[in-house]
């Protein structure tokens, strides 16, 4: 029988985790095993930093909740999202590349006809966002759903606010049989990531900028398209190039072009000044 110390205790656990069921479960355990103890033995981790990082995890569990994902928010900080995201979306060139889901997406989303204003009465300047969905051939992809969420203008999330109970700067717009969309809400502004909890905490002790490019965010799920998730950003707004969760790409800046009172895209006319972003997005056929 062998007994613990500091030389074989990884051996020792690796050992006993590569007897999981699941192949797959044991390559990824003892592999976590191997690459962790490393981590402590190259950082000579002390007791008191042990208890501190199992703390800031507790904690990070605790102020997690359905509309919260405190976790994600740690994933993306250390640039573990953006890394995943790109491993996992390998794309052709003319696709639209993904990025990160950020931790305040909600599921079911109100169903939206072209031109809807999510924004419904919240303060902002008006934005139309159109466009058209196709394949990377160029086909357009009939009645796709943009399934589109943001921030308001201070920076919060429908997510963030535990009182609000129906749908708040969300919907799921449905493209026309000719790929052609239309997005009707109010122009995003760069903000800060909640630094209200342990992530937040934690970036308080460095010189990292807490700060997100002004965006919109956008997800497909077709069939017989990969999976798409990803943000239209702002062309010349503060913060792309620091971007606290790595999310920026060169091909999803976009210029917001400012209009006078007049006809929209929509299709009706605006009685104030708005702005209108345009963006074609090119889904990945599956394998």
């Amino acid at each position: 029988m062998a007994f613990v110390n500091e030389d074989n205790i990884t051996d020792l656990a690796i050992k006993r985790w590569s007897t999981a069921r699941s192949p797959r479960v044991a390559e990824l355990m003892t592999a976590l095993v191997r690459h962790i103890h490393d981590y402590a033995r190259e950082v000579e981790l002390t007791s008191d930093e042990w208890m501190a990082a199992i703390e800031w995890l507790t904690a990070t569990g605790q102020i997690s909740n359905d509309k919260r994902q405190e976790f994600i928010l740690a994933s993306d900080v250390v640039g573990l999202s953006m890394l995943v995201v790109q491993m996992n979306n390998r794309f052709a060139e003319q696709a639209t590349p993904a990025t990160v889901l950020g931790p305040f997406h909600i599921d079911g989303s109100p169903p939206a006809p072209f031109g809807f204003d999510m924004s419904e009465g919240i303060a902002g300047t008006p934005l139309f966002i159109t466009g058209k969905v196709t394949d990377t051939t160029g086909t357009p992809i009939p009645a796709a759903v943009l399934d589109v969420w943001q921030a308001d203008a201070s920076g919060t999330y429908e997510a963030q606010m535990p009182a609000i109970d129906e749908a708040r700067l969300r919907a799921k717009y449905q493209a026309r049989e000719d790929g052609t969309y239309c997005v009707r809400t109010i122009a995003p502004l760069g903000y800060t990531i909640p630094m209200d909890g342990p992530v937040g905490k934690l970036i308080e002790r460095t010189e990292i900028s807490e700060y997100r490019p002004a965006h919109v965010h956008f997800m497909f799920d077709e069939t017989g398209y990969k999976k798409l998730i990803t943000h239209l950003f702002q062309k010349d707004t503060d913060y792309l190039d620091s971007d606290v969760v790595f999310g920026v790409k060169d091909a999803l800046i976009v210029p917001f072009i400012e209009h006078a009172p007049g006809p929209s895209p929509d299709g009706g006319v605006m009685d104030q000044p708005f702005v209108l972003a345009h963006y074609d997005f090119v889904l990945q056929p599956e394998d």
